[in-house]
């Protein structure tokens, strides 16, 4: 968490608020959370960098800057990205203040310190390794079919393995194999053609459909887009952190186990197991 619909939201918002803008100047609160160059360098070299578009490479945010250059940011489980204007607001979990030629703020906060910025003159340098985009008109069924069949992996650990496919993460994964009836522990490599389709469908339609309700919040309100605004898919989720509560297709409880060290969350009815049974792999958690 942050996921792609969440990093989509936040690259639609920032695109709006940050094209066009100068760095004036970069605040460092913790070198640690400058992964490329050294801080000393980006709060040296930044300014002056003006902001031509902003993008997003699976969970990655990509800020295109002149000179030509990138900036790239991953904000892990607990970044923020959020633009002030005015006094600064309290926040104990600062890491990066960027100030904006215009007078304004982009604060980078991270309760974890697991996120990373990155300045870079190719990103591919950090991204070059991700697999493709799911919701790109390139990723096709055909292009998913070549993925699954080639990995004996169960789905569950195939869809957070970023090199296979950029963007999902624990929610997303577990509502994409909810809405698709599969297994999270089905081996990758026994799907059907028609689960192959039905798996791909659900992809796109669970991450569009994030996209529209500009992601997910959870209780902790951790993401939030730059100004603040929580997401509303929260009321769209169906098994992730459902646990023990009746399936709203079936009425079976939804059951959480670990795949892959992961929480996660399935209807033990409606995805069942190879062959249409069941399966009983990995301890049920209550």
């Amino acid at each position: 968490m942050p996921e792609l619909p969440e990093v989509e939201t936040l690259v639609r918002n920032l695109r709006e608020l940050l094209r066009g803008v100068e760095f004036s100047a970069v605040a460092v609160c913790w070198p640690g959370a400058v992964a490329m160059p050294s801080a000393d360098e980006l709060a040296r070299e930044l300014p002056g960098r003006k902001v031509l578009d902003v993008s997003r490479r699976g969970k990655f945010l990509l800020f295109s800057l002149s000179g030509p250059s990138y900036l790239l940011c991953h904000l892990r489980m607990s970044g923020q990205l959020r633009v002030e204007a005015g006094p600064d607001l309290p926040d104990n979990h600062v890491r990066l203040i960027f100030h904006l030629g215009d007078g304004r703020r982009l604060v980078f906060s991270d309760t974890r310190k697991f996120g990373r910025v990155y300045w870079v003159s190719d990103p591919n340098l950090v991204v070059g390794a991700l697999g493709p985009e799911p919701l790109d008109d390139g990723f096709t069924v055909q292009r998913l079919s070549s993925l699954l069949l080639r990995r004996k992996s169960a789905l569950k650990s195939l869809l957070l393995n970023q090199e296979v496919l950029a963007g999902l993460g624990n929610i997303y994964a577990d509502e994409v194999l909810f809405r698709s009836r599969l297994h999270p522990l089905r081996k990758a490599h026994t799907l059907s053609p028609t689960e192959v389709q039905r798996l791909y469908l659900a992809i796109r339609e669970v991450l569009q459909q994030a996209i529209e309700q500009c992601g997910t919040t959870l209780a902790d309100a951790r993401f939030r887009d730059a100004e603040g605004r929580p997401g509303r898919f929260v009321e769209s989720l169906r098994v992730y952190q459902h646990t023990g509560e009746p399936c709203a297709c079936c009425g079976t409880l939804i059951e959480r186990i670990l795949v892959g060290g992961r929480g996660t969350h399935f209807c033990p009815s409606c995805q069942r197991g190879d062959g249409g049974q069941r399966c009983t792999r990995g301890a049920s958690e209550r």
